[in-house]
Order: C-alpha cells, then sequence, then structure tokens
C-alpha cells in the first residue's frame, strides 16, 4: 500500500469513528426534548404553494425522519420538472441516496452540494433543509435559463451528518483522475439560514488562487459585498465538516458556505478555532447560528428569508461568472 492510500484510509477511518460519535451525541443531547415537532407543512400543502420559497421546503422537510427528507427532497425536484438522478448506496456504515440534477451541457462542472439529512432529535432546519430549499430554487431558475458552457450539478447527498458519508460514497465510486479533470470545484451549503454575511471556510492561499475562488471574489464584488465585512474566507475548520471535503481529498477545489451574522463574527472564530474546549460549550452558550446547531431549536422559524434569497443570488452569480470564463 502507497504511503497515500495509507493516509487516505487512515482518514476514511477517523471519519467513520467520528460520524458514528456525531450521531450517538445528538441522540443524547436531544433525549430529554423528546420528539421533534410535527412538519409545519405537508406535501400536498407544498404543492398548492404558488412559488414555493427555501423556507417553504425547510417547512415540509424539518422534523421528519431522514429516509422522508430523501423522499420528500426528490418529489419535490421531480414536481419542479428537474431531472434526478437517483443514487442509492448501502454501506456498514448506514444507507441512504444520493440524488442529483444536472443543467447546462458543460464540459466543466461546478458542484454545488447540500445535504437532506439532520442528526437525531432536531428539526434540521437550518442544517440543512434550508440548503435543499435554496439549491431546488436554484434549479428552477437555471432550468429557465440554463449556462452555455458550464454544467453546474447540484448535488443532494444523504449521510453528511455521518461524517459525509453520502459524498464519501460518490467520490469513492468515480474515477479520481476523472473526477479531478471534469470538476471546477465544488461549494457545500452549510448553515445557510441565519445571518447577514457569507463565509467561505477551509480556504487555503493556494485555494484562493483557483477559478472557484477567483470567480466568487468577482461575484461578491459584482454583488456588493465587501471582504472581511460582509463576505470572508475563513481557514481550514477544525472538527465541523461538510460535503466538499471528500472531493478536497482528490485535489479538487472545494469549500463549505455558511451564513453568519457579522455581530458574532468574533465569539464564532474563539468557538470554531478554540478546540476541544470550543466545542463543548454548551448550545445555548454558542454564538449564532451555533445556537441551534444540532438541537431541538433548530426550526424553520428561525430561518431568515433575506439570507436565503442573498445566498441563491450569489450562487446564480457565480455560476454565471463562471460560465463566462472562455
Amino acid at each position: 500500500m502507497t504511503a497515500e492510500r495509507a493516509r487516505l484510509w487512515r482518514r476514511e477511518l477517523r471519519r467513520v469513528v467520528g460520524g458514528a460519535l456525531n450521531v450517538t451525541a445528538a441522540r443524547i443531547m436531544n433525549r430529554r426534548h423528546g420528539r421533534p415537532r410535527p412538519p409545519g407543512l405537508d406535501l400536498a400543502a407544498y404543492r398548492a404553494l404558488a412559488a414555493p420559497t427555501p423556507r417553504d421546503l425547510a417547512e415540509l422537510l424539518a422534523g421528519r425522519a431522514n429516509r422522508a427528507r430523501a423522499w420528500l427532497t426528490e418529489e419535490v425536484l421531480r414536481a419542479a420538472g428537474l431531472p434526478v438522478e437517483r443514487q442509492p448506496y448501502r454501506t456498514i456504515e448506514g444507507a441512504g441516496v444520493n440524488l442529483f440534477v444536472d443543467l447546462g451541457p458543460g464540459p466543466r462542472t461546478l458542484v454545488l452540494a447540500a445535504h437532506h439529512d439532520a442528526v437525531p432529535g432536531s428539526p434540521g432546519a437550518n442544517d440543512n433543509a434550508a440548503a435543499v430549499g435554496i439549491l431546488r430554487t436554484l434549479g428552477a431558475r437555471l432550468a429557465a435559463r440554463p449556462p452555455h458552457q458550464l454544467r453546474v450539478r447540484l448535488a443532494f447527498f444523504g449521510g453528511e451528518e455521518r461524517a459525509m458519508l453520502g459524498s464519501r460514497i460518490y467520490v469513492r465510486r468515480n474515477d479520481p483522475v476523472a473526477l479531478a479533470r471534469a470538476l471546477v470545484g465544488v461549494v457545500s451549503l452549510e448553515l445557510c439560514g441565519i445571518g447577514d454575511s457569507l463565509a467561505l471556510w477551509d480556504v487555503t492561499p493556494a485555494l484562493e488562487a483557483t477559478p472557484l475562488l477567483r470567480a466568487w471574489i468577482a461575484t461578491m464584488n459584482a454583488l456588493g459585498y465587501r471582504r472581511d465585512e460582509t463576505y470572508h474566507f475563513a481557514e481550514p475548520v477544525p472538527f465541523f465538516g461538510s460535503d466538499h471535503r471528500p472531493f478536497v481529498d482528490r485535489g479538487i477545489a472545494g469549500v463549505g458556505l455558511t451564513a453568519i451574522p457579522r455581530a458574532s463574527m468574533e465569539p464564532l472564530r474563539a468557538f470554531i478555532y478554540g478546540g476541544v474546549r470550543g466545542i463543548l460549550v454548551p448550545p445555548a452558550r454558542r454564538p449564532p447560528p451555533f445556537t441551534t446547531y444540532h438541537t431541538a431549536g433548530d426550526a424553520p422559524e428561525t430561518l431568515e428569508a433575506p439570507v436565503l434569497a442573498a445566498v441563491e443570488t450569489a450562487l446564480e452569480v457565480l455560476v454565471r461568472t463562471l460560465d463566462a470564463v472562455p
């Protein structure tokens, strides 16, 4: 076994263990709250909406079991007329399904990802039904006006709470060299429903020089954002992860995208980069949006419509920016 292959397998083992611990910790933390409250919308009520918003989809998904969340996500995407490819998986870590919607001709591909699962005992609105809603709405807009020379792959992964299980399996099933050649990058949406600024994380100096990050900077400038004020780059984050990381393991440009309140910037930095001591802080004492993260309080009413719209707009402009690159 080569040193690189051994390194990847050690990382995979750490993720298997970490994913199991993540789910177990949430189950214990949320046990005293009992079962999550019933969803605010059923499928019939959602379908009756003339123009459903990302928050509406969060109302539909929040509080449901993960199998129902996956099924409803697929139903909603198909009802919107989007071409859905489903890829089920089953491993010793768990079973689930990844869903993909491809829009545009390629050959370069941008992956925009959200996960449809939630941890036990949490309604999972901001983590991560809001992001599913954002990509569903964005998909409808891109289907109406597809990119000309870029393919956008909307990826709705399962099992993210088990240390990115769905995205790990997807990457494992594809030839790494071909994948790296095809993809311009991956943006994984996490906690995109609370805040008034946008942050990309797991950013390194080398990554900042890639076409993906150059296009993001151009997008932010075009929309009037200001670096280190209304948009931010954060270095690699310990403990927390998202579905871009299995791609990054294969040398593909990838980042997490999160909405954050500007007023919480410094407390957030201390919390996220504070080591194990920071992670052990009780949710009620954490800065937003981590106050509700993985808790029974992650409900749809905490979501803020302006930031959901801002994330969707930023992603559409990012697509148009990359599409204009020769």
